[in-house]
This record gives structure tokens, sequence and C-alpha cells, in this order.
């Protein structure tokens, strides 16, 4: 049984079981590479009375990078990419959460990755509320956002022979949450 946006009031964490955060990237100018991270913590406040009161962080593991081909993971987490081993956190942390609907939410935010830190924007779209067979409550969104992976200092390319470059600047991150009511 679902619960109204105003009994969600409370603090959640993210339940790494079934919540991604993946991103997709453009690969040689003719496909898109995906790929996900498997290692992260996060944790909201939300205020169903008024969603501008809400918070949310999230802490990702650079290292549990996963496109499903091992050598292509090993070199995103050299210097080259995300610099796991000096930069093992990619960082999220909420300033402003704007009700856009009943069920859209734009949640901006300070995203650092490796050693730059910039603001990003994110629509999310609330996708429920619905208690688990172990008494949870739960609750669902889903949102993306493309950045420029130069704004944050990810430059490595590699030309290619007919022109063009080999990966694209534009990554669009994504995430599809479940979050569990906390007390």
């Amino acid at each position: 049984m679902s619960v109204s946006i105003a009994e969600l009031t409370g603090d959640y964490i993210l339940d790494p079981a079934h919540t991604r955060i993946g991103f997709v990237a453009r690969h040689a100018m003719v496909t898109k590479v995906r790929g996900a991270f498997h290692e992260f913590e996060g944790t909201a406040h939300l205020d169903g009375a008024d969603p501008s009161r809400s918070s949310a962080q999230v802490v990702v593991k650079t290292e549990s990078i996963d496109t499903g081909v091992e050598q292509r993971d090993q070199h995103l987490r050299t210097n080259d990419f995300l610099d796991a081993p000096n930069f093992p956190d990619i960082t999220f942390r909420s300033t402003a959460i704007e009700p856009r609907s009943e069920t859209e939410y734009r949640v901006t935010g300070d995203l650092t990755v490796k050693d730059t830190t910039r603001p990003v924007t994110i629509d999310f779209e609330y996708t429920g509320n619905a208690v688990d067979p172990s008494g949870n409550l739960r609750v669902g969104l889903e949102g993306s956002v493309t950045i420029s992976r130069k704004e944050f200092g990810v430059t490595w390319n590699a030309a290619l022979e007919g022109g063009g470059v080999l990966v694209g600047d534009k990554v669009v991150l994504e995430f599809d949450i479940s979050a569990i009511k906390q007390g």
C-alpha cells in the first residue's frame, strides 16, 4: 500500500541492491558505451510538506566502475580518466530541490569528479512508493543529466584516422533509485 507524499517525510538511505548509478558515453563517434558504478552510498532527507527543504548526498567509489570490458574498466580507473587511486570518490551534494510538478523534481547540487567541483542540475521523476515484504517504506526516483567530462578534468582522448575522437565529451549520468526510509 503506498502512502501520500506528505507521509514520506523522513530520512532515507539508498538501497545498493536495487539502485543503479550508471552512465552512457559515445565511443568512436558511432556507438555508445554503457556502464555503472557498483559501490556507492547515499542518504536523503525528504520533506513531503515542503520538498524544497529536502536534501541528498551520494558518494560513489570510482574503483567500482564497470562497463563489462575489464581492459576498458582498468583504463577508466587510471589518471587518463577517473584516477581511482588518487580520487577514490565521486561525490554529489544537493544545494537546492525544486518541485516541478507532483512527480517531477529538479535537484541542483555540487558534483565532484577528481579534483573538480561544478554545479549540476538533475531532473528526477518520482516513480512511487511501497512497503516491501520486510516492512520497509521505499521510494523510487529516476533521473539523468548530461555533463561535459572535460569540465571535470577528464580530458584524455585519441584522434581517429578518419576524423573525430575515440571518446565523446558528453556523458549522460543515469540514476535509478530505490531509497529506504529510516527509523
